[in-house]
């Protein structure tokens, strides 16, 4: 099978779901809206720039595996970033839409996936091609970005009138994609956005007997660790600076738990030298409580969770965040804001603790629980691993994505 796909070519989720077919007997070709250092595996590699990509792209120097040492930008540079793309992104398509049905053309693929709407999946739905044409929505793609301006909710209604499969890492998005259009006789699938948690890499402290047993994890005599190894008092936050991510009302939680135990020690990846997480943390006097890391590697972030407590996401929107089920699989106890999509995944109280994301003494109560009830914490480990082994194990999350895209291109012959 010849599998065209149109993505953000720098981005970690894109990429670890088209390892996959990389991986196997597929002919893979990548057209990204970003440049960058692109595997050489691919058969062909393009760019194609949309929405001033070039002018946002974030060059850094390579690290391991697919994560880049990018400068991170603050909330408020992100925000007038998304603003931008919002208002005057749309006005890019047309040109970009045309180079990419000229590249359609040469390559002749059985299949197209665009691996998000805004952007790439709006300018797939404007080429000029007889292929079948699969788009996955991103967890803000129908919350934030389609509701931002009208001429962005026309385009996103325009990507599911035109698209011929749907892929969503919740449920709650397939409900959305009918209600603006989408035709409900056209296949589609709820799988996590990355392809799914893979288990030899995130994994929680001293294994349970269940995951020993696991067909991906019977080596694990040399990564045993001990319980003692998980500090209580230490809280993750990978989620980084967002449009939907509210780190404003995780920073101000932070003195209201210190307050109780001065001991707690909160870690954010991907936040060194970040001027508006710095701002923060000396306005807030917490200096000595807060680890700022630069972006870390795959195997940085998994032996970092199985360190952790705690896993904070104080997000606003969102669907299925990959940093959450890679917390659930990695025995952290999950804390979030309370969001439609997060329900799917945890059931408040049971193995995790859900809070109003715009409010900091909330999201402190949700924290100290989390870091007080050991019995909460204990049961939220077993069940999470059970739901990712059942549910979001990678291999498996991806034989169902391969057979999704047979149906696809036998249903169009």
């Amino acid at each position: 099978m010849r599998l065209l796909f149109v993505v953000d070519g720098r981005s970690p989720i894109a990429l670890n779901w088209i390892d996959y077919f990389l991986e196997r007997d597929f002919e893979v070709h990548l057209v990204s809206s970003y440049p960058g250092d692109f595997n050489h595996r691919f058969t062909s590699v393009s760019v194609i720039p949309i929405a001033f990509s070039n002018a946002f792209s974030r060059k850094g120097a390579s690290h391991q595996g697919h994560q880049n040492r990018y400068k991170i930008p603050g909330d408020s540079a992100v925000t007038l970033r998304t603003h931008i793309r919002q208002w005057f992104g749309p006005f890019t398509l047309k040109s970009a839409a045309q180079k990419l049905s000229d590249h359609i053309n040469r390559i002749k693929p059985d299949l197209i996936h665009a691996m998000r709407i805004p952007f790439e999946g709006m300018v797939l739905s404007m080429a000029e091609t007889d292929t079948p044409r699969l788009v996955s929505i991103w967890g803000n793609d129908f919350t934030l970005h389609a509701k931002s301006t009208h001429i962005m909710m026309k385009y996103t209604k325009q990507v599911l009138k035109k698209m011929d499969g749907l892929h969503a890492d919740c449920k709650r998005d397939i409900r959305l994609a009918y209600q603006l259009g989408y035709n409900k006789s056209k296949p589609s699938i709820v799988l996590p956005g990355n392809g799914g948690v893979q288990l030899d890499h995130f994994y929680p402290a001293e294994p349970s007997v269940q995951i020993r047993k696991h067909n991906h994890i019977q080596e694990l005599h040399n990564v045993k660790q001990e319980m003692d190894n998980i500090s209580r008092l230490r809280v993750i936050n990978p989620r980084g600076f967002r449009a939907y991510v509210r780190n404003d009302v995780f920073f101000k939680a932070i003195p209201v738990v210190l307050a109780e135990n001065p001991q707690v020690e909160f870690i954010c990846p991907s936040m060194e030298n970040v001027s508006s997480a710095i701002k923060w943390v000396k306005t807030l006097d917490i200096g000595e409580s807060v680890n700022l890391t630069p972006r870390l590697s795959r195997p940085e972030m998994a032996d970092l969770y199985r360190k952790c407590r705690v896993f904070v996401s104080p997000s606003t929107h969102d669907g299925t965040p990959n940093t959450l089920l890679e917390a659930m699989a990695s025995g952290c106890l999950p804390v979030l804001g309370d969001i439609e999509s997060i329900r799917e995944w945890i059931e408040p109280g049971l193995n995790g603790i859900l809070f109003n994301p715009i409010d900091p003494d909330e999201l402190a109560s949700g924290i100290l629980t989390a870091i007080n009830n050991d019995d909460l914490y204990e049961t939220a480990r077993t069940i999470n691993l059970k739901l990712i082994m059942e549910n979001a194990e990678y291999e498996s999350v991806m034989k169902k994505a391969e057979g999704f895209y047979q149906k696809m291109v036998c249903g169009s012959n």
